[in-house]
This record gives C-alpha cells, sequence and structure tokens, in this order.
C-alpha cells in the first residue's frame, strides 16, 4: 500500500484499553488514524473476546515491540465450569458438557495450587502458531486438529477473586506463551468437568498497567497536543538496560555503523543516548568496545 501523504512521522507508545468486540487490529488502526501515523504495530493480540490492556508501537517505538512480547502478562478472567468449546473461549461452538461437582474453597485453591509456577501447557488449536507453514486457527477451520507439543510456561500467581457452583473468577499473572484458554479447560478437566472462558481481560503487560491506558473515546476525545503528549518515550520498554551516553564523535561512528571504545564498557546489552537523544541499542564487547546493534532515527 502506499504512503498517503497526510501520514506523519509519529514515534511512541500508546496503551489502549481495547474495548470488547473488535480485533487488535482495527483497535491498532483506530488510534493510528488519530495520529495519522505512517508505521504502527501492537504488542500481541487479544482477541474479540478479550479488553484491556494493549500497548501500540508508532514509528520508531515498532522496533521493540517484538521484545516486548516477551513480557509477562496479567489477566483477570472468567471460567465457566460445565462447558468446552472448540475455541477455548464462548465465541466457539459448544462440544462436550458435564455435570460439576460440588466443590468447596479448599477443593478450588488446591487445584488452583497444582497450575502455580512452572507447568507444562498444550497450545490450543485455535491459535496463531504454525504447522508447515499454516496457522493452527486456520487448520482448525478446515476441521483439521494436529498434535501439539507441551510447552513450558509459568504461572506466577493464581489467585480466586470469587466463585459460584459453576464460575470461577481469577488473577492469573503468567509467563509469555501462555495461553489463558487452554489453562481454563486443564483446570476445569482438574476439578473434574470441563471449563471455558467467558470474559478475559488484560490487566498488565511488562512495566504497564491498565491503570495508565486510555479508552478510544478518551484518545477521541483529546486535542492534538495533548493526544502527542499521551505518547510514551521509545525507551521507556528498555528502561531496566544500563544507559550509556556518547560524546559528538562517538555518536557519529556509532550512526556509521562503527563498533566504538568506551572505558569501563563491561558486557551486555546497553542503551545508547546523545545528550539526551535515543540512538538505539549497542553491545558492550569483551574487547572493550560498544557495538551498534538496533539503532533508532528519532528524527525523521
Amino acid at each position: 500500500m502506499s504512503k498517503r501523504t497526510s501520514d506523519r512521522n509519529v514515534h511512541g507508545i500508546i496503551l489502549l484499553d481495547k474495548r470488547l468486540g473488535v480485533s487488535s487490529n482495527k483497535a491498532l488502526q483506530e488510534v493510528r488514524r488519530l495520529f495519522n501515523a505512517n508505521k504502527a504495530g501492537h504488542t500481541g493480540a487479544l482477541d474479540p473476546l478479550a479488553s484491556g490492556l494493549l500497548p501500540l508501537c508508532f514509528g520508531e517505538a515498532t522496533k521493540v515491540s517484538a521484545l516486548m512480547l516477551d513480557d509477562d502478562k496479567r489477566y483477570q478472567v472468567t471460567v465457566q465450569l460445565g462447558v468446552m468449546t472448540d475455541t477455548g473461549d464462548a465465541e466457539g461452538k459448544v462440544v462436550d458438557t458435564k455435570p460439576v461437582p460440588a466443590l468447596t474453597l479448599s477443593d478450588i485453591e488446591a487445584c488452583l495450587q497444582k497450575f502455580t509456577g512452572a507447568i507444562e501447557q498444550v497450545p490450543p488449536m485455535y491459535s496463531a502458531l504454525k504447522h508447515q507453514g499454516k496457522k493452527l486457527y486456520e487448520l482448525a477451520r478446515e476441521g483439521i486438529s494436529i498434535e501439539r507439543k507441551a510447552r513450558n510456561i509459568h504461572i506466577y500467581g493464581l489467585t480466586l477473586l470469587s466463585h459460584t457452583a459453576d464460575q470461577l473468577d481469577l488473577d492469573v499473572s503468567c509467563s509469555k506463551g501462555t495461553y489463558i484458554r487452554s489453562l481454563a479447560e486443564d483446570i476445569g478437566h482438574a476439578l473434574g468437568t470441563c471449563g471455558t472462558v467467558t470474559a478475559l481481560r488484560r490487566l498488565g503487560a511488562g512495566q504497564f498497567s491498565i491503570s495508565e491506558a486510555k479508552t478510544l473515546e478518551t484518545l477521541a476525545a483529546m486535542d492534538e497536543q495533548t493526544l502527542f503528549n499521551t505518547l510514551i518515550p521509545v525507551d521507556k520498554p528498555l528502561s531496566a538496560l544500563p544507559a550509556v551516553y556518547l560524546s559528538d564523535a562517538q555518536t557519529i561512528a556509532i550512526n556509521y555503523g562503527q563498533a566504538i571504545h568506551f572505558e569501563n564498557a563491561g558486557l551486555g546489552t546497553v542503551r545508547l543516548y546523545h545528550e539526551t537523544l535515543f540512538l538505539g541499542l549497542g553491545e558492550m564487547l569483551l574487547d572493550g568496545k560498544i557495538a551498534p546493534r538496533k539503532l533508532f532515527n528519532m528524527n525523521k
């Protein structure tokens, strides 16, 4: 697609509180139009059924989006017991129903404890994982099911918020690659029945929280200056990395792709700056040099 003349170079991150019923890509395009931004991406899709925190990256911030995919996540989820669907959520076709045994609070908490910590999880067929170049959900829609290998994930916290005879409300903190739909199904089976997700809201992603997010309506109501002031700096997701400040000559060399000598360089990935301008990421090497690894052009 050709670039529209009205598109602008916009650099930064917006934390969107995605509403129910829209895809992550549609939500991204809606916000992109508010900025007239020429480059945008999101950091891990939320299903239309899910709401909540969706970090959106614009311009040079898209270069850190892959790193943000690795962030830990936090969700609030409602699990309907006694029902199983082909998709693992309320949008799917019911494929099984089972009676729900009388569960005590102790029964539920003992079950949740088994799913806390390092566990293995089989990804659902309705996922974007690929098999022989084709996404699993595409195969699932064709009625094809293939064997999936279990993957190692980590559930840092699994808290019961409330429950009824056939419904659980949970707070889940987890590692990347965790499928909440699969977790709900596995918990259902472990409780002697089955389960599916009926509501899902993302509360956190890495260092970002839903409390910082804005709805589309809030963003659309802002004047242009306020809207642009809402952008989070490109380097914010990288704040855990040490910062290195370069001289004029060092900055020129780095921007030409050259490694530079740096006193007390140490080892590892660092953020590179010239005064207050973020230049990108560098790698401290054994020979006392810093090599450019991923450079950003914040002036374009």
